[in-house]
């Protein structure tokens, strides 16, 4: 009889907190419901849309890193080609250069065929404002040695004044202390052409004949006096004419057919 009165009782309980759940819910006010759902909404979403991105972002990231990784390699690749090209671009200019000088060596013998000739080129200048001597690159061992005129394409450039096993000084003729016997092509005049001091683009003629006919642009060649230089070699051109009361002061003024401020390459003629 004991066991059947708690059976009963706990049926009791059981039936009066159902009946509680069912009132509680029976009377919720369901548009406060949807309107705290809507909050938890408006709060969880954003957090829920920024996982799934970040998500979407992690899940990429191979692709990503992998194309990271290509352009790496392509880059290293490239870098490798564009060194190749510059060590190719190096050696086509090296040989152009030689190119360059190989043709202007033939045709400075072919201007020289009665000369027996040793081409060059100038490894060294001096620079300074009491001197424009030149250094070449060859010396007793090709032959050269002290007076042996030098000659480019255009004209003189001036001659040897020492040498050692493998290479050789040159005076130019626009140096000061240099001095050439030189004659005019039209008027056949003789004069002497010097260095002119203070300015290097420009030769001074001298000593000039009071008769002598001169005559502007008449080329200015060697006369072959004086024991260096051979007769008939290009020295400039006659520019202009400088008068003066004593005619013994009256002075020509020789623009040299060489460009000495590009000058490379050479002919020292042997014989």
């Amino acid at each position: 009889m004991q066991k059947h009165s708690k059976t009963g009782t706990i049926g009791i309980l059981v039936t009066i907190i159902i009946l509680t759940i069912l009132v509680i819910v029976t009377n919720i006010d369901i548009s406060k419901f949807s309107i705290a759902e809507g909050v938890t909404n408006k709060l969880v979403m954003p957090i829920q849309n920024g996982l799934t991105y970040l998500k979407n972002k992690i899940e990429g990231n191979n692709a990503f890193f992998e194309d990271i990784n290509n352009l790496k390699n392509e880059n290293e690749k490239i870098k490798k080609e564009n060194e190749e090209l510059k060590q190719s671009l190096s050696e086509l200019g090296i040989i152009k250069a030689e190119n360059k000088t190989l043709r202007q060596y033939a045709n400075l013998a072919d201007q020289y065929t009665s000369y027996s000739t040793v081409p060059a080129y100038i490894i060294d200048r001096d620079l300074s404002n009491l001197s424009s001597v030149m250094v070449i690159n060859v010396g007793t061992k090709q032959g050269v040695k002290e007076n042996m005129p030098v000659v480019a394409e255009n004209g003189v450039v001036g001659h040897v004044i020492s040498a050692t096993a493998n290479t050789a000084k040159v005076i130019p003729i626009i140096d000061p202390s240099s001095s050439i016997s030189a004659i005019m092509n039209i008027s056949r005049d003789n004069i002497i052409v010097k260095g002119e001091l203070g300015d290097s683009s420009k030769l001074r003629g001298t000593y000039i004949s009071a008769d002598a006919d001169l005559i502007l642009n008449d080329d200015v060649e060697t006369s072959g006096l004086g024991g260096i230089y051979p007769k008939g070699l290009k020295i400039g051109k006659l520019t202009e004419i400088i008068e003066a009361q004593n005619i013994t002061e009256e002075y020509v003024k020789i623009e040299p057919a060489v460009d000495f401020t590009k000058l490379e390459t050479v002919l020292v003629i042997i014989k």
